[in-house]
């Protein structure tokens, strides 16, 4: 599966601080971001997988653009898919996605 390659080249632009601590691997279909091993956040075609805290699940879940992310038929637990609308809020879904594979180390 292909991936919108404009929202992949944004994520890596704000992943450029954190330098040798991000690795770039193509799982589900399309190319996740992992912080010191942890899958953060990824795209699958043109949505944006991220990582969440369980705590912080039912709040994200009720923004309008965001759903579970169902890549198996079933909700995987952790996860959202995001329809990024702009790159204004991209920020703040990587640092959600950071925050989850923190919480992991």
């Amino acid at each position: 599966m292909a991936y919108n390659q404009i929202l992949a080249n944004r994520i890596r632009e704000h992943l450029v601080t954190y330098k040798d601590d991000i690795i770039e691997k193509k799982m589900f279909g399309g190319l996740s971001f992992l912080y010191k091993g942890k899958m953060s956040v990824g795209i699958v075609g043109n949505d944006l997988a991220v990582r969440v805290i369980a705590i912080k699940m039912e709040n994200e879940l009720e923004k309008h653009n965001v759903r579970n992310m169902d890549f198996t038929k079933r909700p995987m637990k952790e996860f959202i898919y995001v329809e990024v609308e702009d790159y204004k809020n991209l920020s703040y879904w990587i640092d959600l996605g950071i925050e989850h594979a923190r919480s992991k180390q």
